[in-house]
């Protein structure tokens, strides 16, 4: 999808080969070491992105990894300058992620203080530490660059993510904060839960929920920090976000959302990563962020449960529900009106199933001729309307047995509305298809009494004055 019309357009654009039979398969099958490092890397990076991204997509504070992400780079570029006094090179990995931490875990303790100690919304915390942070960021990399017998090439990479620079120790480093992020968010699934959905509540019963949102916020920052080398900071937000937005559009549940937002950050990471071996020139942070996207879109426009298609589709049936049931119900009232108009009105009287005109079916609503048209067509095949020759219509048998108790379902709905919710009378014309299966049994039969009770021919409470 986007993803891939993007890369075909790079490709052309760059005039790259396409890569070999054999080149597609080592990849597949990670012969290649490096290869194998990498995609294995952001692989499980992205399932515990997906985790953790859950929580807090959940907690309504996506902005937060971004602010956190924009944070570290004021301590990767003072971790560099320390490493340079000390004699170093200071592009030491370990050095400079722990500088990273202790950057992103102060910026997460500033954006708390301000949400705690003034009346500024968390997106304005998060606003004034993304910026602020940012800046310093850029301007200490401008003074390390100045530094004597100091070379902070390279750095950048922490910007962008230079996930092909990434060797057997970045794996394990990569791998161990992943698996143990991934743990915690696990082992205190029902903590989290109950945080993110009512963090007042969390905290009547007893519960740290401020420790809790801090030991969240700080699974934000480990994956944050692993993921500088993998796509940068300014992309790890995306891997943060993107797999567990793309998973709400699959379930209503939590537990299956976090199992498909681990599933999709890392097929994100694993695919990414192999169309960024076989297409080297391609950086491979903006090709995780893509096929995440690509996901992303895909679950937006095709999942059932919440996607756009799956949405329109249910809205298309309940339509088509809505408008056979005011179909059937203005034929049932029509029928009722001609009882009543012979002189057949008496209680009890039996309504006649005789055929009634198009015109007089389309008064009964405010139907437009060419849809009255094919609702009536698709009754007909259906089975529930039938032609009487002369333009004129009548019920089927089953169709008959049909409007009869959609009318009756629905002037039950209508009483009890009136007399049980207090609902105005010109406020209860609506479906009302199965209501046995939202009222008792034994209110059922009281309103069925109460129609009874009523002239037979003027059963519906939008007459009675």
């Amino acid at each position: 999808m986007v993803c891939l019309f993007w890369l075909a357009t790079g490709v052309a654009a760059r005039a790259m080969e396409l890569p070999s039979v054999a080149e597609v398969w080592e990849v597949v099958t990670l012969e290649n070491y490096n290869t194998r490092l990498v995609v294995l890397s952001t692989a499980l990076l992205g399932v515990a992105s997906g985790l953790v991204g859950s929580f807090l997509l959940l907690r309504k504070r996506s902005l937060m990894g971004d602010a956190l992400s924009h944070a570290t780079l004021p301590g990767i570029g003072i971790a560099f300058a320390v490493g340079v006094s000390l004699g170093g090179s200071g592009k030491s990995l370990p050095l400079l992620l722990a500088g990273a931490t202790v950057s992103g875990v102060i910026g997460v303790l500033v954006m708390l203080a301000i949400r705690n100690t003034t009346r500024l919304r968390d997106d304005v915390a998060m606003g004034l530490v993304l910026s602020v942070f940012f800046g310093i960021g850029v301007a200490i990399l401008g003074m390390v660059q100045a530094m004597p017998q100091a070379s902070a090439a390279g750095l950048e990479s922490f910007i962008y993510g230079k996930t092909a620079s990434m060797v057997k120790s970045d794996f394990f480093f990569i791998a161990g904060v992943a698996a143990a992020s991934a743990l915690i968010a696990v082992l205190l699934f029902k903590e989290f839960t109950l945080l993110c959905f009512d963090d007042d509540y969390a905290a009547s019963q007893g519960w740290p929920s401020f420790g809790l949102d801090l030991l969240l916020l700080g699974l934000v920052t480990a994956v944050t920090v692993i993921g500088l080398q993998a796509v940068g900071l300014i992309l790890v937000i995306a891997f943060l976000i993107t797999p567990p937005t793309a998973a709400r559009f699959w379930t209503e549940r939590l537990p299956r959302m976090m199992g498909l937002s681990a599933v999709i950050g890392g097929l994100s990471g694993w695919l990414g990563a192999s169309l960024s071996a076989l297409l080297p020139r391609l950086p491979a942070g903006a090709v995780i962020v893509l096929v995440a996207a690509s996901l992303f879109v895909f679950s937006m426009f095709f999942a059932p449960a919440r996607g756009v298609l799956g949405r329109w589709l249910r809205h298309r049936r309940l339509r088509k529900k809505v408008h056979r049931q005011h179909l059937l119900r203005a034929a049932y009232e029509l029928l009722e009106a001609h009882a009543r108009g012979s002189g057949n009105g008496g209680r009890g009287t039996s309504i006649i199933n005789e055929p009634f005109d198009r015109a007089d079916l389309q008064a009964k609503r405010t139907w437009r001729p060419r849809e009255l048209a094919r609702i009536i067509r698709s009754e007909i095949a259906m089975g529930h309307i039938e032609e009487a020759g002369e333009g004129r219509l009548r019920l089927s048998e089953e169709g008959f047995g049909e409007a009869a108790r959609i009318t009756r379902n629905h002037r039950l709905w209508e009483v009890y509305l009136v007399k049980h919710a207090d609902i105005a009378p010109s406020h209860v014309d609506r479906d009302a298809d199965m209501v046995e299966h939202i009222l008792e049994a034994d209110l059922v039969r009281r309103l069925e009494d109460e129609l009874r009770d009523r002239d037979a021919w003027i059963p519906s409470p939008h007459s009675i004055q």
